[in-house]
């Protein structure tokens, strides 16, 4: 694994460089609030969230990190704005994290109407991440133990979103595989955001 100073300093780096580059900002933040440095968590959680409104995992991190530094109240505005986005976007399992959140802190979740969108897939296969039905995966998406929990876990329509999203990962943050690290950093970003759960083991 990637030294965590290591991980820092490359994305404040890309944050300085890149002021607008709403995934250095988030990679920053997500490694801050891994070295216990909460206010700075919730400083580039915040820049991410004012780049990118609709990254519901942003809103949990921050939320987390505000708790994390004290500020009870602050998260609670943070909190509440992600279970909104998080509710209207049909994204289950960063929607269950934060009433997770705020329940630690003697809050419930607002009152918001669910997405009513659809994914347009039909099917009995019940998403892990959205909790909406749609088409199971032909096979699994690439070889090893995650490879297979995606390929149980998540739909046809929600690894295509992910593609997707991980195009913009490699592109924000200038991504080269050949670098064991940067692999890393895509993989953890795979993993949460199909909520990839932390025993199951790494790819392949």
């Amino acid at each position: 694994m990637t030294d965590l100073a290591t991980r820092i300093t490359q994305f404040e780096k890309m944050a300085s460089a890149d002021p607008s580059n709403d995934m250095a900002h988030f990679s920053l933040g997500r490694a801050y609030l891994d070295a216990g440095r909460h206010a700075e968590a919730a400083g580039s959680l915040e820049t991410c969230i004012g780049l990118n409104p609709g990254m519901s995992k942003a809103y949990e991190l921050a939320g987390r990190a505000m708790i994390g530094a004290g500020w009870a109240d602050k998260a609670v505005v943070v909190l509440s704005s992600g279970y909104e986005m998080a509710t209207r976007k049909g994204d289950r399992m960063p929607q269950q994290a934060i009433v997770e959140l705020l329940r630690s802190i003697g809050r419930e979740p607002p009152a918001v109407a669910a997405a009513a969108e659809s994914t347009g897939a039909g099917g009995d296969f019940l998403c892990a991440r959205s909790g909406r039905p749609g088409t199971k995966l032909d096979k699994p998406p690439f070889r090893g133990p995650v490879g297979q929990w995606v390929f149980e876990h998540i739909s046809a329509e929600t690894w295509k979103t992910w593609i997707g999203q991980g195009t913009k990962v490699i592109n924000e943050l200038r991504l080269d595989f050949s670098k064991d690290r940067d692999q890393e950093v895509y993989d953890q970003h795979m993993r949460e955001y199909l909520g990839v759960p932390a025993e199951v083991g790494r790819k392949e």
